[in-house]
């Protein structure tokens, strides 16, 4: 994928040299410093005091990534006043993969808000990344407002499901997969294994990472009600492991009232799905399934007798943000034939550019730059480009949107050419 070790890429001098000016210390976090990070990003992300457990174990987890905190000399505790974590993953996209640089922890504490901070340490993020060779920057989100200023798009939007299982029924054919009830241990490392199997079938996944089976399965040290996750596994006919499922139970008001919460489902096979959802719509005493981060074109509503049973509520989930135009569009598989002068705008400089694509039959991919003077046939800036990437969005949706400009005819070649056959889709958080 990539060779570059991340924790070597250095802060970003004119993030560094920007917050300085306003007195604060702009650095790479290491050592005995990352316990205090920890406790930061805890705050950030409003939880508790953790306890010694929980940073013990998150600093050991936090010490492999590259972590980037901004300090104010003047603050009575030790901690950072905003924190953000980095670290290369494989991004699977249509036909492949590609490495992106992960971002994630990015908090500013209470009371610092408001001073650029977040401003200086994202746009460093980005350039750092971007100066590491990378195509690509991504993260999932708390809050949705913030990041389309940096470049970042919504590019993988998820669903989530709420079904009436007194009215779902089940219209599809008995799967054949069993079924079995296993131990949380067993159950991370069942998901664990799926999610490396099946995590490139989908444009948008990411490689997945033992702490996060863990978390799912509730044996991570801050899990809230661990024993409350239940798992099962699905075997195929040859007993081979091709589906698994965290759930939690929730009981109601009534007996028999209750509600079923998937927390994460992985299906290696068509059948296995099916297996996965048949046992929890038919749970004993369960008379509501939610399931969240779900893509957004599950074929639930064409397994059950009555679709008007299932509530979708579709949202973003995984943003992207591309930093280098003609190594994004060589990652990928394009249909078609293509040919195109392309005009891609980025207010923050980086991406920023006109090229002319062309594809030919059974051709390569050719990408020259264009002379900034010549007339562009499609013009969009790089939130739209990223928007569009993994097949989350279409161009014509965009332009209705103002975002994309140009000749329609090349408009809709590109879009042709980005157009994806099933949904992107993330199942997890980053």
């Amino acid at each position: 994928m990539t060779s570059i070790d991340v924790k070597t890429v250095p802060a970003d001098p004119t993030s560094r040299d920007s917050l300085a000016r306003r007195g604060l210390d702009y650095r790479v976090v290491s050592g005995d410093d990352i316990p205090d990070f920890v406790r930061a990003v805890h705050r950030g992300f409003l939880g508790p005091e953790p306890e010694q457990k929980v940073v013990d174990a998150d600093a050991s987890l936090y010490a492999e990534n590259r972590l980037i905190g901004v300090y104010d000399p003047e603050a009575a505790q030790p901690y950072p006043v905003s924190t953000e974590m980095s670290w290369i993953t494989s991004l699977s996209v249509p036909g492949g993969a590609a490495p992106m640089w992960a971002i994630s922890e990015v908090t500013v504490a209470a009371t610092h808000r408001r001073r650029g901070i977040a401003r200086a340490m994202l746009e460093g993020e980005l350039r750092a990344a971007a100066g590491a060779g990378l195509p690509f920057a991504g993260l999932t989100v708390s809050e949705t407002t913030i990041y389309g200023r940096y470049g970042f798009a919504p590019a993988v939007p998820t669903s989530t499901m709420t079904i009436d299982t007194r009215r779902a029924g089940w219209s599809a054919a008995r799967p054949e997969a069993r079924l079995l009830f296993v131990e949380r241990e067993q159950l991370a490392e069942d998901l664990g294994v799926l999610h490396e199997r099946v995590h490139g079938v989908r444009a948008g996944n990411i490689s997945g990472w033992e702490h996060r089976w863990r978390q799912q399965a509730g044996l991570t040290a801050d899990a809230e009600k661990p024993r409350d996750i239940r798992g099962v596994r699905a075997l195929d006919a040859d007993g081979e492991l091709v589906g698994a499922m965290a759930f939690v139970v929730k009981e109601g008001d009534e007996f028999a009232v209750n509600s079923l919460s998937v927390d994460l489902l992985i299906a290696a096979t068509p059948d296995a799905l099916a297996a996965l959802w048949r046992f929890a719509l038919t749970y004993d005493l369960v008379t509501t399934v939610t399931a969240s981060r779900r893509p957004v074109d599950d074929p639930l509503p064409w397994l059950v007798a009555d679709s008007r049973a299932i509530r979708q509520r579709v949202i973003d989930h995984g943003w992207l943000r591309i930093l280098d135009v003609p190594a994004a569009l060589r990652a990928r598989s394009l249909n078609g034939a293509l040919g195109l002068r392309l005009r891609v705008t980025d207010p923050l400089g980086i991406a920023d550019g006109s090229w002319t694509v062309a594809k030919l039959g059974g051709a390569g991919l050719e990408i020259a730059e264009l002379d900034e003077d010549a007339r562009a046939d499609v013009t969009l800036d790089v939130g739209a480009l990223a928007a569009a990437y993994l097949g989350g969005a279409t161009l014509e949706t965009l332009a209705d949107a103002g975002r994309v400009s140009g000749d329609p005819a090349k408009i809709a070649e590109l879009s042709s050419a980005l157009r994806t056959a099933r949904a992107p889709h993330l199942p997890i958080w980053y």
